[in-house]
This record gives structure tokens, C-alpha cells and sequence, in this order.
């Protein structure tokens, strides 16, 4: 499965699980088994905002793009993602969603 990561900024995180042709968004399936060899699924009939393009199966393997949701401190690796080729069933592991901020300076006198 090769996916295109879309960075958005949104409060909501994106949780992926792959189980053969069906890809688990927040726990919901997409089952793209249906979908044959050289075939594409336009964006409209995938019925989620998760996905902003169409759906592909390219010498047996399904091409697709999904959102990828980062928050306000994240890297450059998360807003400016590689494509990732899923070859394994399970959790898929997502770029960074937020840096930890950074904590607020605070003066110490001179006293302590």
C-alpha cells in the first residue's frame, strides 16, 4: 500500500490500521478489495474527508492519499511528509503529531 501524507493543522489525531485492503481510519474501515488491478476510485465515491484524492490499485498494490493532522509545534518532518509504502498488517506509525512546547523561562534571583 503506498500512501501520500497530506499534512492539515486540526485538533483531531489520526490513528491508521491496515489489515490486507481494508485501511482503519479512527476505527473506520475502508475496504478497497473491491477495487481491481488498474482501476481508480474518484475522491467522491470514498464517502471521507480523510481522503482529498482518488484511490488507485497499480500493479496490485493500492495507491492513496490520506490527511495526516499536526498540531501547531510540529517538526518538518510531520508538515512536510515522505510518501510511506505499508507492507505489513496492523498499526501503521504516523510522522510526529506536535512537539511538546517549550516551557516559559522563569528568572531566578540572585538570592538562591
Amino acid at each position: 500500500m503506498q500512501l501520500t501524507l497530506s499534512p492539515v493543522r486540526m485538533d483531531e489525531q489520526l490513528t491508521l490500521d491496515r489489515d490486507g485492503d481494508t485501511l482503519y481510519v479512527n476505527g473506520e474501515a475502508f475496504d478497497f478489495s473491491p477495487l481491481a488491478e488498474g482501476a481508480t476510485l474518484p475522491q467522491e465515491a470514498v464517502l471521507s474527508d480523510w481522503f482529498p484524492g482518488e484511490v488507485s490499485r497499480i500493479d496490485g498494490e493500492l495507491h492513496l492519499t490520506i490527511r495526516i493532522p499536526h498540531g501547531a509545534n510540529a517538526p518538518h518532518a510531520t508538515r512536510f511528509p515522505e510518501p510511506m509504502t505499508i507492507t505489513r498488517n496492523g498499526p501503521v506509525a504516523l510522522p510526529i503529531y506536535n512537539l511538546q512546547p517549550a516551557l516559559p523561562l522563569t528568572e531566578v534571583s540572585a538570592d538562591e
